[in-house]
């Protein structure tokens, strides 16, 4: 779909209205009695009343009926998504799964919702603390019903196929290269245009902001300019076959009915809207003289903890650019880390992994379990002419990493059928080139 507006800023006081019922947003109030058009005013927190201002993250929506007008919520057959993370055995090594499969329609039919599969995660949404990271395949557009997650934000990073997404706040197309935010509760459905996959960061009680750039300055990595709101948009549809919103609530879906369509707000103010971002508009920061840079200088989004400097969970990307550091060993080097990382890749080869590591896979490198390039690459890049050279062109790979360890699924670690059982394999052919007589 072509023709999408957008508003530009990160967590601005955005006011939009359908031109097709000019002066619908109320004038110098939220409230009033009788809203123009004879709409109902409905407020959707996503923070505290009491939040410092900084923090405080609210929207006035303005719509043809309010949002509480549907039947009893009843469970819903959530299928591989979870949040148990009991249901087997932890598993320390480095894990790395082949590209997810997609199922073929018309024999299986998966939309977005039904296509949600939990690979790993920590925490739960009852203590509004913790993550879950999960894999969607899909073949088959939402029709006639939409989401919305009660336990947190979802930061969505198709891969294959787009997604036009529309919201209560207006519609978003979302491409393979960009990435969007659904933040809790707000009702969204996905369109697909084929065989689509990709990833999902999911973040209970925090929402993403854009890190502190300290020393760098006041501008670089995301600039705040570079986020995309889209406008307000609506239908008055009745569906007298019944519309289904779904709510994911303390991990479980609910299904509830109702007589309409649930995009029926005709203009909205506020901060708390989702958005998108395009990853090529990532500034990137890299060293010039020598050694590395932390992988830190690439987030793009972070959701804090109250632990100062310590992420909930980060979304990093490794995006093309210049190397030029001298006497360097230039791909990532061989890491500990007392976070957990688990990554993906849109598009290309990874740097640290040219073989094996596939667009539409992942890897998890838990806490305190090494990794680092594989032997081919080492071999490679100890022997390199250092000149400047370009990194990772026509490449997109990403991290989601947290500060809690994360637990992988059953699905994860056999119903999926996509564990890579081998990848330890690529580090067996390192060897020791120790001379005790090195000067």
């Amino acid at each position: 779909m072509t023709g999408l507006q957008y508003m530009s800023g990160f967590g601005n006081e955005h006011v939009s209205e359908d031109p097709r019922c000019p002066g619908a947003l109320p004038e110098g109030q939220n409230n009033p009695q009788v809203c123009p058009y004879g709409l109902y005013a409905e407020q959707l927190s996503g923070s505290a009343f009491t939040c410092p201002r900084p923090t405080n993250k609210r929207s006035w929506l303005y719509r043809i009926l309010p949002s509480v007008c549907h039947k009893p919520f009843k469970p819903l057959e959530e299928g591989h998504l979870t949040h148990d993370w009991d249901e087997i055995e932890p598993d320390p090594n480095q894990l790395r799964w082949k590209p997810f499969e997609i199922p073929k329609a018309p024999q299986n039919k998966m939309d977005f919702v039904s296509g949600l599969h939990t690979l790993c995660g920590a925490g739960e949404p009852r203590g509004r603390n913790g993550i879950a990271v999960h894999i969607f395949v899909c073949n088959t557009s939402m029709i006639d019903r939409c989401l919305y997650n009660s336990d947190g934000d979802f930061l969505i990073v198709p891969q294959q196929g787009k997604l036009l997404i529309t919201t209560e706040f207006g519609k978003m197309l979302v491409e393979p290269n960009e990435i969007c935010v659904i933040q809790q509760g707000m009702r969204f459905s996905v369109e697909v245009f084929g065989e689509t996959r990709g990833y999902i960061l999911e973040v209970y009680g925090a929402h993403f902001e854009l890190p502190d750039l300290g020393p760098i300055g006041a501008n670089g990595l995301a600039n705040p300019r570079d986020f995309l709101v889209p406008v307000a948009w609506y239908e008055d549809r009745q569906v007298p076959g019944g519309y289904t919103v779904i709510s994911k609530y303390q991990g479980k879906l609910f299904a509830a009915q109702q007589d309409h369509s649930p995009y029926n707000v005709v203009a909205w103010h506020g901060n708390y809207t989702p958005y998108k971002y395009h990853l090529e508009k990532f500034m990137v920061i890299n060293a010039v003289a020598f050694d590395h840079a932390d992988p830190s200088i690439f987030t793009v989004l972070t959701a804090k903890t109250t632990r100062a400097g310590v992420a909930l969970a980060d979304f990093v990307i490794f995006p093309p650019r210049w190397g030029v550091a001298n006497n360097t060993f230039r791909p990532p080097y061989y890491h500990r880390n007392c976070m957990s990382e688990f990554m993906g890749l849109i598009k290309g080869h990874y740097e640290a992994k040219e073989e094996g590591f596939q667009p539409g896979g992942g890897s998890l490198h838990s806490m305190m379990t090494p990794h680092g390039p594989d032997a081919d690459c080492f071999e490679k890049a100890s022997k390199a002419k250092l000149e400047p050279e370009r990194v990772a062109d026509g490449t997109m790979a990403f991290m989601f990493e947290s500060s809690l360890s994360l637990a992988v699924t059953k699905w994860g670690l056999q119903t999926s059928n996509r564990l890579d059982k081998n990848y330890y394999k690529c580090w067996e052919p390192l060897k020791s080139h120790f001379n005790p007589k090195y000067k």
